[in-house]
């Protein structure tokens, strides 16, 4: 986190792409992107990765180790992908949290999966990944994909994900990361900065949030920092595994 202080009284700041806004506004203005962009994220994510995200989603699931009867917590689930599938893996006597603390992201996840015929094992909540409303032990794995960049207090989510967690439970946290190589590192620039934002304006009319996109993925912590993070928040057998060349990592910390 980006904590300055103007003086002894001024309110900390953190970053909101490359700006640095005051941390109570942080929220606010992610969540105007996710309102913005809930209506077409599915169809944005295939352009974007070119089908990609799916790859990468099937391989956190593969790591996951869930099985039959297991209760997940799939956090900033947004339009419902993980959820789905962990629906599956659980079956009827498991449970499956989807949990996003925006609104229209919510609505999206819960209209598509209804649509799908996934309902039975499946529950709703809007949540603040920091202070997350469920008991102490209770879940088996917790996952959070594309969504840890997002939220302001990185260190207090993780705590929040280790609480919830039962012993020997697994986080999962699939990010945008750092490239391994510099080509790649180049190539990635160029795409996100300018390939992002033209295609958010030409199918979302909205250049703006995409471009917020782009610059939330290189203000977030690269893999040994966050591995050091998962760490610190009290997480054992941190590891991660980069994918595409480094362009997104899989975390995956066991709660002792």
């Amino acid at each position: 986190m980006n904590d300055q202080r103007k003086g002894s009284d001024a309110e900390p700041t953190t970053h909101f792409g490359y700006k640095n806004v005051p941390e109570s506004q942080k929220a606010e203005k992610v969540a105007e992107v996710f309102h913005s962009v809930a209506a077409k994220y599915d169809l944005m994510n295939d352009l974007l990765s070119g089908g990609m995200h799916r790859l990468w989603k099937r391989f956190a699931i593969e790591l996951s180790g869930v099985r039959t009867g297991n209760r997940v917590l799939d956090i900033a689930g947004g339009t419902g992908d993980l959820t789905r599938k962990f629906s599956n893996l659980v079956g009827p006597t498991g449970q499956v949290v989807l949990a996003d603390i925006n609104a229209s992201m919510l609505k999206v996840g819960r209209d598509r999966l209804l649509d799908l015929g996934v309902s039975g094992n499946v529950e709703f909540v809007q949540a603040d990944a920091e202070k997350l409303p469920f008991p102490d032990n209770h879940f088996d794995c917790v996952t959070i994909a594309f969504g840890l960049r997002n939220v302001t207090h990185k260190e207090d989510a993780l705590r929040s994900m280790l609480r919830v967690l039962k012993p020997g439970g697994r986080l999962l946290v699939l990010e945008f990361s750092k490239p391994t190589n510099k080509l790649m590192s180049k190539a990635y620039d160029a795409y996100s900065f300018a390939f992002m934002p033209l295609m958010g304006k030409l199918v979302t009319n909205d250049s703006e949030s995409y471009r917020y996109l782009a610059e939330s993925i290189r203000m977030h912590p690269n893999q040994e920092t966050l591995k050091s993070m998962m760490v610190e928040a009290g997480f054992d057998r941190v590891t991660y595994h980069n994918m595409t060349a480094g362009v997104v990592a899989l975390h995956r910390g066991i709660k002792p």
